[in-house]
């Protein structure tokens, strides 16, 4: 695909996106601009749908909105906040033992750089990449199910893992377009370009999708 065939493509995904929700990490880094508020939901939203990663979300960040304020409440007062997230226990743990490594190790600030936000216990790559994008405004690409499975339909890359996914695409992808990449896939394959049957008579970029292993569409 040219530059020219890419800059179309994202000015189609942004058009028809708008009639659609926003990814709930994107809405609360609009609302607060916080990185660690960004940080917090991230984590929440792990294998967990969007609404219900909104309202927990909101929950433990009017309890605490800093690390300073989180590492004083209980284990049990976080769970309660985030539940029914995905292993809302689990999640509950590992929000409140970062936050006291954030305070021990960053003083209590969330650091701005992929190697540190990658050093901190539990964060993964696409973790650390939406707190660089949508935290802090910095050039990275946030590569989750949804970004790995729509390039690779696309035929943009040819890749089997989101890390890969990610490596690639900085390749190909004009850097202008790395913050907001996540947010146009994410936003796209929820709501048209959904893992089983794609809605792809509806398909804004039809035209450039090589519909690689699309074996039925609506």
């Amino acid at each position: 695909m040219t530059n020219e065939e890419l800059h179309d493509m994202i000015e189609k995904l942004r058009a028809i996106n708008h009639q659609f929700k926003v990814p709930i990490v994107t809405e609360v880094a609009r609302k607060r601009r916080s990185p660690f508020s960004v940080l917090i939901a991230t984590l929440i939203s792990l294998r967990t749908k969007d609404d219900v990663t909104r309202e927990a979300s909101l929950r433990l960040l009017t309890l605490a909105s800093t690390p300073q304020e989180m590492v004083h409440l209980s284990i049990a007062t976080i769970e309660k906040a985030i539940y029914p997230a995905g292993f809302y226990k689990t999640k509950a743990r590992r929000i409140h033992d970062m936050c006291d490594e954030l305070l021990r190790r960053y003083d209590g600030n969330v650091p701005d750089s992929l190697e540190d936000l990658l050093n901190l216990k539990g964060v993964g790559r696409k973790t650390a990449n939406l707190v660089l994008t949508q935290g802090f405004g910095r050039p990275g690409i946030c590569v989750d199910t949804h970004v790995h499975r729509i390039s690779n339909r696309l035929g943009l890359v040819q890749t089997r893992t989101p890390e890969k996914t990610e490596m690639a695409l900085r390749e190909i992808l004009p850097k202008e377009y790395w913050i907001e990449y996540n947010d146009l896939l994410v936003t796209f394959g929820q709501n048209l370009c959904t893992p089983l049957s794609p809605h792809c008579s509806h398909c804004p970029i039809d035209v450039y999708c090589k519909k690689v292993g699309v074996t039925r569409s609506r």
